[in-house]
């Protein structure tokens, strides 16, 4: 099968999203290129064999120069395989069909991969956490079972098992949502709007009252959680830039 052309505007969800649920192999080429053409045939193969777990695109590097610059890319054809939003492998040059298809066992999903998968995919609690579980049997710091297993621990009131499993990943912005959302569960247990907000993502009562708290002077905690429901909705969400304009000018 063709590999899918990736434009600029399309990086970010084709590759970069794409990459946390399975590898991503971006060809960088140009149509001038002649060794582009050769590596071309040989990554489709390749990549057709292991469709489903791994998927193939190309970024041609003239028609989406602010790409090309952003990875690198000196000469080409360059190839880079993505996972979890990361580069983790790559090469330059026109490689024969043999070391191509080392590069792609090198990268393709693990049983621990495949079982947090299942995990992600399950339909109910109970399913996903003996995914979760099993996976993390076989690697111990397989992202997505953590970040899972934490999330349905959290949702139960196991608070302290959950921060045990984020310890295990390197911070970023995934655990510290993951995180966040633990310490406004805790917080909340026993309060109905944190357990509605928690649940229905209605945040904005919540958000109100703590902001009225660091205005009665409860600086500490109350701004403590509002910088966690940040976290919990991302930077670019409405309430988050709302209410970070409104903290930031009751505190200073």
């Amino acid at each position: 099968m063709p590999a899918k052309d990736v434009s600029q505007d399309e990086f970010v969800s084709d590759v970069i999203e794409r990459s946390y649920e399975r590898p991503v192999v971006v060809d960088f080429w140009a149509a001038w290129c002649a060794p582009c053409r050769q590596l071309g045939p040989i990554l489709e193969r390749t990549a057709d064999k292991h469709a489903g777990d791994v998927e193939l695109v190309k970024v041609d590097v003239d028609a989406n120069p602010e790409v090309a610059a952003a990875y690198g890319i000196q000469g080409i054809p360059a190839v880079k395989a993505f996972r979890n939003g990361q580069v983790v492998d790559e090469f330059v040059g026109a490689y024969p069909e043999q070391a191509v298809q080392m590069f792609f066992d090198s990268i393709l999903p693990t049983e621990a991969d495949r079982l947090a998968l299942q995990g992600t995919d399950a339909g109910d609690a109970a399913t996903a956490e003996q995914a979760f579980r099993a996976a993390l049997d076989l690697q111990r710091d397989q992202r997505t079972a953590v970040l899972g297993l934490a999330s349905i621990l959290g949702d139960r009131g196991e608070y302290e098992e959950a921060r045990q499993l984020l310890a295990r990943l390197p911070e970023d912005n995934d655990v510290r949502q993951v995180r966040a959302r633990l310490e406004l569960s805790e917080a909340g247990s026993g309060s109905d709007e944190f357990a509605h907000a928690v649940s229905d993502g209605d945040w904005e009562p919540v958000l109100q009252r703590l902001l009225e708290e660091v205005r009665a002077g409860d600086h500490e905690e109350a701004r403590r959680k509002m910088v966690d429901v940040f976290e919990v909705l991302g930077p670019e969400h409405a309430l988050t830039q709302k209410y970070r304009a409104e903290l930031a000018s009751a505190l200073y």
